[in-house]
C-alpha cells in the first residue's frame, strides 16, 4: 500500500513539473499555434488548447492498462496522473477560468495565490512575456498580501 501512495504521488509531481516544462518550452514555443486559444480566449466552451488534455489523459489510460494486470508502478502512477487532471480541471478550468461557474474568485490563501499566479500568466496573450508556468507550484510572490485584498 505505502508502494501504491508513493506511486501516485510520484505521477501527480511528475505532472506538475513535466507540466511547467512543457507549458513554458512546448507550448509557449513550438505549439504556441495551439496553446495560444487558451490566452486569446475564443468564444465557445471548448479550445484548441483542450487537446493536451487528451494527450495527457491518454498517457494516464495508457499506464492505468498496462499496469492493471499486476497494479504495478504504471497503474498507480496513471492514477496519479488521472488524479492531477481531475485537479487541474477542478482548479484551473472551474475555479480559475470559471468554465462551469459554481464557486466565486478565492479572496485569501493558498488558492488566492494560485489565482494570482494565472492572472499574472495570463497579463499577455502573446507568446513570450508569459510568468508562473506551474499550476500548484508558483513563486512565492503570489502569495504575499492574500489577506490585504
Amino acid at each position: 500500500m505505502i508502494n501504491a501512495l508513493l506511486f501516485i504521488l510520484v505521477g501527480f509531481l511528475t505532472m506538475e513539473f513535466s507540466g511547467w516544462f512543457i507549458h513554458k518550452y512546448i507550448m509557449h514555443g513550438p505549439l504556441w499555434n495551439i496553446h495560444k486559444t487558451h490566452h486569446t480566449h475564443t468564444k465557445g466552451y471548448f479550445e484548441l488548447n483542450d487537446l493536451f488534455s487528451l494527450l495527457f489523459g491518454g498517457i494516464a489510460i495508457l499506464l492505468i492498462f498496462l499496469g492493471m494486470e499486476t497494479l504495478d508502478f504504471r497503474f498507480w502512477m496513471g492514477i496519479g496522473i488521472s488524479l492531477y487532471g481531475l485537479s487541474y480541471f477542478f482548479l484551473h478550468d472551474i475555479l480559475i477560468h470559471r468554465r462551469v461557474k459554481f464557486f466565486k474568485k478565492p479572496k485569501n490563501g493558498y488558492l488566492a495565490g494560485i489565482f494570482k499566479a494565472h492572472q499574472a500568466h495570463h497579463s499577455t496573450r502573446k507568446r513570450d512575456g508569459s510568468v508562473a508556468f506551474g499550476l500548484f507550484i508558483v513563486p512565492f510572490k503570489y502569495f504575499k498580501n492574500n489577506r490585504d485584498e
